[in-house]
C-alpha cells in the first residue's frame, strides 16, 4: 500500500486556506497601520478591521457592535463565564449551570469561579453525549447567574440541544453562553433564533489563523471588562487589534458559513464510510456518541485492548494525522473526561481514536484510512496482553 498523506485532525486545527491567505497577506505588508490611529494608514486599518467585524456578525446573524475579537477561543470562553459569574454576584447571584464534558477553558473556569465562592451545577450527558432541555430547566434557579453549554463536543462531536436551551434561558431571564468553537461552519448558528447571550468561537478551526477568535455579546448584556489598559473593543478588551489574522477570520467565516449544507453532505459520506466499514470488520469496537446528532465531519471510535498513543503514531507512520481527543489536553495520560462521562471504563476510554475531516478531504481519504487502520488495530491487538485477557474471557 502506498503511503501518502492525509490531514483528519481538523477539530484540533486546519490549514489556512488560499482565500485567506491571500486576504491577510495586504495587512501583514503594506497595510500596517494602527487602527486606533487617526492618519489615513490607521484609518485604512479601521476599515479592514470594521469590515471584518461586520462579516462575523452577518455569520452569525448579529450587529457588528456584538462582536469583540480576541486571542482564540479559549480567552472568549474565559471572559463569557468568569465576566458572567462576576457580573451576577453582583446582583447576588452565584450559581452556574454547565455540563461535565465541557472543554477544559471552560472547565477551569468553573473551577475558578468555585474557588471564589460560586456554585457549579454539572449536567451529566447521557451514554450518547447528550443532555435534554429539560435537565436545564430543572437546574434553573433564582440565584442561577449563567448557564454555560457548548454547542458541539470538541472530542465526539455530538450537537447539543442549543435553541431550545436558549428558549428556556430566555424565559428563566438568565443569561445564557455557549462554546460554538466545533460548530461555526460545520452548523448553521443564528444567535437571535437561537436565543443565545454569548457565543465563543476560534479561527484556527475553520482555516483562518491561530491565535484570532471571537466573543459575541448581545447588547444588552453587561458582563466584567475582559483586559484594561485601552479603548480597543468598545474598552472591553484592551491591546492593539492582530489585523491581519482578524482580516483572515473575516474571510474564513464568510466562505464557512455558505453552503454548509453540501458540504456536510460530502464530509457525512467520508465519515459514514469509515464508521460503517470498521465497525463491520473489527470486532470490540465501538463510536462513541450520538449516531444522528453529530457533526458531518466528526468520528470518535474506541477500540478494546489497545492504547490510543500507540494507534495515533502507528496512524503517523502511514501519513494520516489523527488524535485521541482533545488537541489541548494530548499532552496528558489520563483518559478523556468526555469519554469517562459517557460512561466509558477507563480500560476502553484509553483506546480511543477521533478523526475530523475538512472540505479538503476526499473519499480515498477514506479508503487510505481504513485501509491503514484495521491492520494497525490487529497488529496492536496481537502485541497487547489485555486483549489476550479479554480473549481468553470471550473463550471460556
Amino acid at each position: 500500500m502506498e503511503k501518502r498523506f492525509v490531514y483528519a485532525d481538523n477539530s484540533a486545527t486546519t490549514a489556512i486556506s488560499k482565500p485567506v491567505l491571500d486576504a491577510m497577506m495586504p495587512y501583514l505588508t503594506e497595510c500596517y497601520g494602527n487602527p486606533s490611529s487617526v492618519y489615513s494608514k490607521g484609518r485604512e486599518a479601521k476599515a479592514a478591521l470594521e469590515d471584518a467585524r461586520a462579516k462575523v456578525a452577518a455569520a452569525l446573524g448579529a450587529k457588528p457592535n456584538e462582536i469583540y475579537f480576541t486571542s482564540c477561543g479559549s480567552e472568549a470562553d474565559n471572559w463569557a463565564i468568569k465576566g458572567a459569574a462576576m457580573a451576577g454576584a453582583k446582583k447576588g447571584k452565584k450559581h452556574i449551570i454547565t455540563t461535565n464534558f465541557e472543554h477544559h477553558a471552560a472547565l477551569h473556569s468553573f473551577q475558578a469561579m468555585e474557588k471564589q465562592g460560586f456554585e457549579v451545577t454539572y449536567l451529566p450527558v447521557d451514554s450518547e453525549g447528550l443532555i435534554s432541555p429539560e435537565q436545564v430547566k430543572e437546574a434553573i434557579r433564582p440565584d442561577t447567574a449563567l448557564v454555560s453549554i457548548m454547542y458541539v463536543n470538541n472530542e465526539i462531536g455530538t450537537i447539543l440541544p442549543i435553541p431550545e436551551i436558549g428558549k428556556i434561558c430566555r424565559e428563566a431571564k438568565v443569561l445564557f453562553h455557549t462554546d460554538a468553537v466545533q460548530a461555526i461552519g460545520n452548523v448553521a448558528v443564528n444567535v437571535v433564533e437561537q436565543n443565545i447571550d454569548m457565543l465563543s468561537l476560534a479561527g484556527h478551526k475553520i482555516h483562518a489563523p491561530k491565535g484570532v477568535g471571537v466573543l459575541y455579546i448581545r447588547n444588552g448584556v453587561g458582563i466584567e471588562t475582559f483586559m484594561d489598559g485601552g479603548a480597543q473593543e468598545r474598552s472591553k478588551r484592551a491591546g492593539t487589534e492582530n489585523l491581519a489574522s482578524i482580516v483572515g477570520l473575516g474571510k474564513a467565516i464568510e466562505i464557512a458559513s455558505a453552503d454548509i449544507d453540501a458540504k456536510n453532505e460530502k464530509k457525512r459520506a467520508i465519515r459514514d464510510k469509515i464508521i460503517d466499514t470498521v465497525l463491520e470488520r473489527v470486532p470490540r469496537c465501538r463510536l462513541n456518541g450520538s449516531r444522528e446528532k453529530r457533526l458531518a465531519g466528526s468520528l470518535n471510535m474506541s477500540f478494546e485492548g489497545i492504547e490510543g498513543e500507540s494507534l495515533l503514531l502507528m496512524l503517523d507512520m502511514k501519513g494520516i494525522c489523527a488524535s485521541s481527543g482533545s488537541a489541548c489536553t494530548s499532552g496528558s495520560l489520563d483518559p478523556s473526561h468526555v469519554l469517562l462521562a459517557i460512561g466509558l471504563p477507563h480500560e476502553i476510554a484509553h483506546g480511543s481514536l477521533r478523526l475530523s475531516f475538512s472540505d479538503d478531504n476526499t473519499m480515498e481519504d477514506a479508503d487510505y484510512i481504513i485501509e491503514s487502520l484495521i491492520p494497525i488495530i490487529e497488529r496492536l491487538r496481537a502485541m497487547s496482553p489485555v486483549w489476550e485477557k479479554i480473549m481468553a474471557e470471550e473463550n471460556n
